[in-house]
């Protein structure tokens, strides 16, 4: 049980994108024609910026008509950003069109610098953006078959990566300082990729047997958490070794997994999907897990791990007998897409939907 507040912002039929910034403090929204920009606790808008052409800039003075800012050439004229990604609260972002009327190009990123309302620079693709991820020092930009990964103070290319298709633009970057985690799908189906930049080494970890449908990396970069498309079991992995430290049961059916999410003290982890409940579960892992202790053996399939002493009741009862199950659940609308996320308050848990509603909602 716990208190819940709600709150409205722009109509589901004019959002195109929803993301919370590196440190969950603020989240972005793309429309049809622009961005806005709002804080979490408490909750308000803090800038939007209308990108599309206004109907009546053909009549106003130059000087106002230089206040809209023109479409450009490859776009679709209007003022569709289907990415917005935030550098946690500073003024540059990342923009890429989208919708039926993109305002840039969505085979583009666009850097933009609100303090100057305008791009400062871009990069420029063969296929469709599908997602952006920053760091103070880089710039990863993510398509269907492949990612980029730049220099931000010069946008020189540092590396390439081939993945599995991904379609969802899939990718997580660890965000302390100096110690580089990014992680992505891998070339096979289930596979994950981690890059060590600080130990120069590529980790690949089998993580299902069916395609992976979501992960998502510990700021630290110490934990990835990941879901297959069938959506009934999310395993959390060691990121350094690839050791199984955890699996947890989202339900017995399937689901579509929307966002995974760890709470700051890497205590608890937030799972979404379509089922409209979000749930919570208790990590009971060693952070400093080596290889010299003792994890789960690596998974084969999409099924719980049975302890010795149920073993002999396999074909008896069901397979998620012995599961971990969620310590919370919130119920919202079936079918809507929700990011979950752990708010900077103790035992505060936020959720923001594509159906355009923000919940705080408290944990007692």
């Amino acid at each position: 049980t716990g208190g819940k507040t709600e709150r409205p912002f722009p109509a589901a039929t004019d959002l195109l994108h929803i993301s919370y910034n590196q440190d969950y403090g603020c989240f972005a929204a793309g429309t049809k024609t622009g961005f806005r920009i709002y804080n979490c606790d408490p909750f308000r808008e803090i800038f939007r910026r209308d990108l599309g052409p206004s109907p009546a800039a053909a009549n106003e003075p130059e000087a106002a008509q230089a206040l809209h800012q023109p479409p450009v050439a490859g776009g679709g004229g209007g003022g569709g950003i289907g990415v917005v990604e935030m550098l946690f609260r500073c003024n540059i972002l990342a923009l890429v069109g989208g919708g039926d009327a993109p305002h840039y190009p969505p085979n583009k990123v666009m850097i933009w610098d609100d303090h100057q309302s305008r791009c400062i620079g871009e990069l420029s693709f063969k296929s469709p953006v599908r997602g952006v991820r920053l760091r103070r020092d880089r710039i990863v930009v993510v398509l269907e078959n492949k990612i980029f990964v730049y220099n931000f103070a010069d946008l020189k290319l540092v590396q390439q990566i081939e993945t599995a298709p991904n379609p969802k633009g899939l990718c997580s970057v660890s965000q302390q300082p100096g110690s580089i985690v990014l992680v992505c799908p891998g070339a096979q189906k289930g596979q994950i990729r981690v890059e060590h930049y600080g130990a120069r080494k590529t980790k690949f970890i089998n993580a299902h047997a069916s395609r992976v449908a979501c992960f998502a990396l510990s700021q630290d970069g110490r934990l990835i958490a990941t879901a297959s498309t069938k959506g009934t079991l999310v395993r959390i992995f060691n990121a350094a070794e690839g050791n199984l430290l955890q699996e947890v049961r989202r339900g017995a059916d399937r689901a579509e997994i929307y966002s995974l999410a760890f709470s700051n003290n890497l205590q608890y982890l937030a799972v979404s999907s379509d089922k409209g409940t979000i749930h919570v579960f208790n990590l009971k892992i060693n952070v400093g897990l080596t290889t010299n202790d003792k994890p789960l053996p690596a998974p084969d399939a999409d099924v719980p791990h049975m302890s010795p002493s149920f073993s002999f009741i396999k074909g008896v009862l069901p397979k998620y007998f012995h599961s971990e199950w969620s310590v919370a659940q919130f119920r919202l609308h079936e079918g809507e897409q929700y990011i979950v996320a752990f708010g900077h308050e103790k035992n505060t848990v936020a959720v923001v939907g594509m159906d355009g509603r923000y919940i705080h909602e408290i944990k007692l």
